[in-house]
């Protein structure tokens, strides 16, 4: 039997409980996925496979095909989105920071505790195009044992560190202020907010929270503290709560109000995640 359009689409999901700080996402043909921009906690890189998409990252915005390898660090707002409807399809990789600012260390790339970012947003590097292949494969492969795939994590890492060349490290603050209203959405996103509550809390004017927090975080204070509440949303359903249950912990209204905001930024739906 021939799959559907629509049954190609349905995005698959890899977790395993013995490698918790790595996740993998697949979809077959992209052409009806949409995603709004959005923001991950976790370090992401994918490829596409096939096919051709726009991709947002910050202010670039690339048209981009096969062979193409993308990079956002955590926190960077971005987008990937098929070009009129033609089929794509992709590789996701999330990885979770503090396993990575680990191996960091271990390469002498950061001293400090923190993540050292990558400036790279996009390259078509071959070796690095097959080297995420072969770690997808090789997660998602079932008769692979747990050493085997630990390994091929930390082999394809410490590829990808030498292949992007992360940033010079240093702290990228910007406004105090407006590290303070990110923190403080960060901190209360379960409850509904007040713009002027989290003005208060970073000492800003109104206007100029709202005209300068997008153009350092890509997202408007909003739409930051919804992204908050779907990141709290991807852990709490990979832990298996139930799904009314994750919606009015993270913060949302009803399951209904998940549903949407998740299949916007995620482009699953909270059962398809969960599965």
């Amino acid at each position: 039997m021939v799959a559907s359009v629509r049954e190609l689409a349905l995005p698959r999901f890899w977790r395993d409980d013995t490698l918790p700080f790595i996740e993998a996402r697949s979809v077959h043909d992209g052409r009806m996925v949409r995603y709004a921009k959005h923001a991950h906690e976790a370090f992401s890189i994918g490829i596409v496979t096939n096919g051709r998409c726009t991709y947002l990252n910050g202010k670039t915005r690339e048209r981009i095909g096969a062979g193409s390898v993308v990079v956002m660090n955590p926190g960077d707002a971005h987008a990937c989105n098929p070009r009129h409807d033609e089929p794509w399809s992709y590789r996701m990789l999330y990885v979770e920071v503090p396993w990575l600012i680990g191996i960091q260390q271990d390469l002498g790339i950061s001293r400090n505790q923190h993540f050292r970012p990558f400036a790279t947003t996009a390259t078509t590097q071959p070796r690095l195009y097959a080297g995420l292949h072969r770690l997808y494969d090789v997660l998602t492969d079932e008769r692979a044992e747990c050493l085997q795939k630990h390994s091929a994590a930390l082999t394809f890492i410490a590829a990808a560190h030498q292949a992007l060349n992360p940033a010079p490290d240093l702290p990228r603050y910007g406004h105090r202020g407006l590290v303070r209203a990110a923190e403080f959405i960060r901190d209360n996103y379960a409850r509904s907010l007040k713009l002027g509550e989290i003005c208060s809390a970073a000492d800003l004017s109104p206007s100029y929270l709202i005209r300068a927090f997008k153009d350092k975080y890509g997202l408007t204070p909003h739409a930051y503290l919804t992204n908050c509440r779907i990141e709290f949303s991807r852990l709490q359903l990979r832990r298996g709560r139930p799904i009314a249950e994750v919606a009015l912990a993270a913060g949302f209204s009803d399951q209904a109000h998940l549903q949407r905001s998740f299949k916007k930024l995620v482009a699953a739906t909270p059962g398809q995640y969960r599965a």
